[in-house]
């Protein structure tokens, strides 16, 4: 089966998510991957065509390969998951055709949001009898945190590529120092060894 990857650049503040469409081949697979911080909710709208004799199955794994979510025989549905720590998540779509059939490419629509867009600020508003005013501020605050999160990732990464670069700096420097030293050891070596040589000839006194 051959396997096709999309690398989406999505923000964890995602605004106005539009869906997006392609074809699958028969028994190919696509995946689409991204990187996500801790305690996000993503939420997913898929709709296949439907194409008599195959099927589509999709599953959504961490980096770990922990399967997060699956279905077989999709044709329109939905799916959430919330990350529990910081990886690489992948949501993919399988077509499966029996080896008597041709088969046909079908076509996938899919929408994803992730972080505020995933919410459902009118469900939140109406459990908690918040007026409009209180539910813009509501949805500007998660945004505010969202934001906050990622400039905190950014700098925790800034960080570790900091401590990363000091570090081979240093195993470099080191590294250098000892070869230096070997070098001035080695030619002082055979300094030492050609003088004996000669004096034991009698070339030099």
């Amino acid at each position: 089966m051959e396997v096709y990857y999309l690398l989406f650049v999505l923000s964890v503040f995602w605004h106005g998510s539009e869906g997006i469409m392609w074809s699958l081949a028969p028994n190919t697979q696509k995946c689409l991957k991204e990187e996500l911080h801790a305690n996000v909710l993503v939420a997913g709208e898929y709709e296949v065509t439907e194409a008599a004799g195959q099927r589509i199955d999709y599953v959504i794994r961490d980096a770990k390969g922990h399967i997060l979510s699956q279905k077989e025989s999709i044709s329109k549905g939905k799916f959430t998951f919330v990350t529990e720590t910081y990886d690489t998540f992948e949501v993919c779509f399988i077509s499966k055709v029996p080896p008597e059939r041709r088969g046909v490419s079908q076509d996938i629509t899919l929408d994803i949001k992730i972080g505020i867009e995933a919410k459902n600020y009118e469900g939140i508003g109406e459990a908690a009898k918040l007026k409009p005013m209180e539910l813009e501020l509501k949805r500007l605050e998660d945004l505010s945190e969202a934001i906050v999160q990622d400039f905190t990732l950014m700098r925790k990464r800034e960080e570790e590529m900091r401590d990363t670069n000091e570090s081979t700096n240093n195993r470099v420097l080191f590294f250098s120092i000892f070869s230096m030293v070997c070098l001035l050891g080695l030619a002082t070596w055979q300094v030492l060894y050609l003088r004996r040589y000669f004096k034991a000839k009698k070339l030099i006194e």
